[in-house]
């Protein structure tokens, strides 16, 4: 899985920078999510289904997670 870690550093909300700051580290956010589910996903889509009801799923759960 992929991990992308950064160090949150309080902003300053009445600063234009601040703002933005905050905007860049919630996009980031959302990014890395999105990736490793995406990468989930792609693992589990490997799996024989024999090795998927092993771990108690099943091929259409995959897509919920």
């Amino acid at each position: 899985m992929a991990a992308f870690e950064t160090t949150y550093i309080p902003v300053n909300g009445a600063s234009f920078g601040g703002r933005l700051t905050a905007v860049f580290h919630k996009l980031v956010a959302t990014v890395t999510a999105w990736n490793d589910a995406r990468m989930t996903r792609n693992a589990l889509n490997k799996l024989s289904d024999r090795e998927l009801d092993d771990i108690g799923l099943c091929r259409a759960d995959i897509y919920s997670l």
